[in-house]
């Protein structure tokens, strides 16, 4: 049993090592945010106008988007398209970014609002699957479910040898208690 058991965690464990390395840097980077990050955002204010025809009655939703993005750059995922009396507002987002186009029905006059932030908030978003997508959100699942599962592996393994068994168990118990302690003298 040990035998399929060892294989499963290795070539887990060295599969998933990239995401391993990954999230527990990351995890720094959001745990201390003024050591990797300024603070500074490029900020871009752009104005525009596009058809009204498209922004009058029922709106054409698909074709303002593909114009925002055309005209000027923009990217990410759309999170949002309301649409009032007097006013649209599209707002896009992504890892470490964002854009608010502010569009006025009757003129279809608009002002775009783009914010990007540097490859830190980039990969602080990514981390915590803000603004990614559901493929990226599979990314973190994957991940974490590959941890998980090499961490049960090693602790399975770990009964099969005999002269580390006690000296181990208490390690991972001794690791249990100093989370937990943290937690409660920390947080709680």
């Amino acid at each position: 049993m040990a035998g399929p058991i060892r294989w499963i965690h290795t070539y887990l464990s060295m599969f998933g090592l990239a995401a391993v390395l990954f999230f527990s840097l990351t995890g720094i980077t959001l745990n201390h945010p003024r050591w990797f990050y300024d603070g500074v955002a490029t900020s871009v204010e752009v104005e525009g106008r596009l058809d009204p025809a498209l922004i009058q009655g029922d709106t054409d939703k698909l074709e303002v988007v593909e114009h925002l993005r055309r005209e000027h750059g923009l990217r990410g995922a759309l999170a949002s398209f309301t649409t009032e009396e007097d006013e649209c507002v599209v707002t896009f987002k992504g890892p470490g970014y964002s854009a608010d186009a502010f569009i006025r029905r009757p003129e279809g006059t608009y002002r775009v609002f783009e914010e990007r932030h540097g490859l830190v908030a980039v990969i602080n978003d990514l981390h915590k699957g803000r603004d990614t997508g559901p493929v990226w959100s599979a990314v973190v699942d994957v991940s974490a479910a590959m941890t998980a599962l090499a961490a049960a592996t090693g602790l399975f393994l770990l009964f099969y040898i005999k002269r580390r068994r006690a000296l181990g168990l208490l390690t991972a118990l001794a690791g249990a208690v100093a989370l937990a302690a943290a937690f409660f003298l920390g947080v709680g």
